[in-house]
C-alpha cells in the first residue's frame, strides 16, 4: 500500500484532510500544525506538518493519534490578487525573473525544485518589498540556471537596456545561483548603465521556510535604489539572515553547493555591505556612481569557444578536437601559475597559427597567471598564449566569447583581452583577498 493509500485511509477516519490543523501524539510526545502535502515518490507511512515556528516536520503514521483543531484549505501554488499601484513618492524598481531556486517551488509529484514562480509571483511571495519601492515585473525565462545560454545573456541585457530606456531606477534579476557569476560577467562587458544593475539569486526555494530568497530580494532592492552604478550581485554574506554582501560582477563566483553564503568576492573585496536596511560601500571601492554615464549596450557575442581544464594526463586531442570543430576561441583552466603538460605545446602552436585566440587561466583561483616562471610556462607564451592575469576562468570565458563579438583579428582580441573592460583583473596582486 503507497503513502498516499495509507494516508489517505488514515485521515479519512478522523476526517482530516490536507490543509487542516492537526495535533498528533505518540507516546508522550505530541505537535501542532498545519497538515501538508507529499511528494509521490516519498517514503511511505508519514505525515508531514507544518509547525508555527515555520519549519516541517514529518511523523510516522504507526502508532500515532491525530486530532482536527481546524479545518483548512489545501495550500495553493502561486498568488493571486489585482494590479499594485504605484506610490509617486517611491523608485521605480524593474525585477526581472530568468528562473532559478529564488522563484522556485517544490513540485509535489516528484519532490524536486524547479522555477514556477512568475515575476509577480515573486512580488507576492515577499510583499515587504512593495514597502522599498515601485515594481515592473517580468519573467524573461523560467528556467534552471544550468539552462542557461549565452544567447539568453544578450536577451537578458537587451530587455534590462529597454527597462532603463524607460524610466527604471534601477534593476534586479531574480537568477538561478550555479551560473549566476557567468551572467552578471557577461551583463558586465555587454551593458554600461547609469543605474544599478543587481542579480541575485537563492540557494533555498521561496515556500521554504529556511529560504534565504527573502533576504537577498529585499536587500538587493536597497541595492537598486543606490548610487552603485553596475553590475553586481547581492547575496548572503553568512549563513544567517543578518547581511548580505555585494560582489562586483566580474570577480564573483560561487563557491560551496549549498551554503547561503556560497557567493566570494576572487581577488577581490565585496564592492559594499548591506545590513539592517542600509547599504554601505567600500570606501577603498572606487565606483561608478548614478546618472554618472550614459547607457551603452554592446551585446555582440562569439557562442564558440571552449573552456578545457588541464589535468594529469590530458591529452593534445581535447585541443585537435576544438580546432577541428572550428572554435573561434579557447580558455584553458590551467594548473599553478597558468601550465598545461608539454605535450599540449604543439596543439596550442596550432591553434595559433590557426588564429585562433587562447586564453591561459588558472585552477588555483586566487593568485594570477605567471607564465614566465618555468620553462613549460614560456613555450606556452611562445606558442601565443594570452595571459587570463587573475580573472577566474568563468570570467576569462565570458569575456573572450564577447571580445571575439567584437573582433576576429587575434591581435585586436589579445589587445581587448589585455584591456581592463569591466574591473575583470587588477593590474596587481594582493595577499589580502586570499587571506579574507
Amino acid at each position: 500500500m503507497t503513502y498516499k493509500e495509507i494516508a489517505k485511509k488514515y485521515l479519512e477516519t478522523n476526517g482530516i484532510t490536507i490543509g487542516d490543523t492537526i495535533k498528533v501524539k505518540k507516546e508522550d510526545i505530541s505537535y501542532e500544525g498545519i497538515l501538508l502535502d507529499r511528494s509521490e515518490d516519498s517514503e511511505d507511512g508519514y505525515l508531514v506538518l507544518k509547525l508555527d515556528s515555520g519549519y516541517n516536520i514529518g511523523v510516522a503514521i504507526e502508532n500515532t493519534e491525530a486530532e482536527l483543531i481546524e479545518k483548512g484549505d489545501k495550500p495553493k501554488i502561486g498568488y493571486e490578487g489585482g494590479e499594485i499601484e504605484k506610490d509617486p513618492n517611491k523608485m521605480d524598481i524593474s525585477i526581472i525573473s530568468t528562473g532559478g531556486t529564488v522563484s522556485s517551488i517544490i513540485d509535489y509529484k516528484t519532490g524536486a525544485v524547479h522555477p514556477a514562480f512568475t515575476a509577480e509571483d515573486l512580488l507576492r511571495a515577499n510583499p515587504e518589498l512593495l514597502d522599498y519601492a515601485n515594481y515592473n515585473v517580468e519573467a524573461l525565462y523560467n528556467i534552471l540556471s544550468e539552462n542557461m545560454k549565452p544567447k539568453y545573456w544578450v536577451e537578458a541585457a537587451e530587455s534590462i537596456a529597454d527597462d532603463i530606456s524607460e524610466g527604471s531606477d534601477g534593476i534586479v534579476i531574480a537568477h538561478g545561483t550555479d551560473t549566476l557569476h557567468y551572467t552578471s560577467a557577461a551583463l558586465s562587458f555587454m551593458l554600461e548603465t547609469p543605474v544599478p544593475i543587481i542579480i541575485t539569486g537563492a540557494q533555498r526555494s521561496s515556500d521554504r521556510p529556511s529560504t534565504d530568497a527573502h533576504v537577498n530580494l529585499i536587500d538587493s532592492v536597497i541595492a537598486a535604489k543606490s548610487d552603485l552604478a553596475e553590475v553586481s550581485v547581492c547575496m548572503h554574506g553568512s549563513l544567517d539572515d543578518n547581511y548580505t554582501y555585494l560582489h562586483k560582477g566580474t570577480k564573483v563566483r560561487k563557491m560551496h553547493t549549498s551554503r547561503r553564503d556560497t557567493f566570494r568576492s576572487i581577488n577581490f573585496e565585496p564592492i559594499a555591505k548591506i545590513e539592517n536596511e542600509s547599504i554601505e560601500i567600500n570606501p577603498h571601492y572606487n565606483y561608478t556612481k548614478r546618472n554618472e554615464k550614459e547607457l551603452k549596450v554592446n551585446t555582440a557575442i562569439e557562442e564558440k569557444v571552449g573552456f578545457i581544464k588541464s589535468f594529469p594526463g590530458i591529452s593534445e586531442e581535447f585541443i585537435e578536437y576544438h580546432i577541428d570543430k572550428g572554435y573561434k576561441g579557447l580558455v584553458i583552466e590551467g594548473t599553478g601559475l597558468g601550465h598545461v603538460p608539454d605535450n599540449l605545446i604543439k596543439s596550442l602552436s596550432r591553434a595559433n597559427d590557426e588564429n585562433i585566440p587562447v586564453v591561459m587561466t588558472s585552477q588555483c583561483l586566487y593568485g594570477r597567471v605567471n607564465m614566465n616562471v618555468y620553462s613549460t610556462g614560456r613555450e606556452i607564451i611562445d606558442a601565443g598564449v594570452i595571459s587570463g592575469r587573475d580573472m577566474t576562468p568563468e570570467t576569462a570565458y565570458v569575456k573572450l566569447s564577447w571580445v571575439l563579438g567584437q573582433s576576429e583579428d587575434k591581435k585586436e582580441v589579445e589587445k581587448l583581452m589585455n584591456t581592463n573592460i569591466a574591473g575583470e583583473f587588477n593590474e596587481k596582486s594582493s595577499i589580502k583577498y586570499f587571506l579574507n
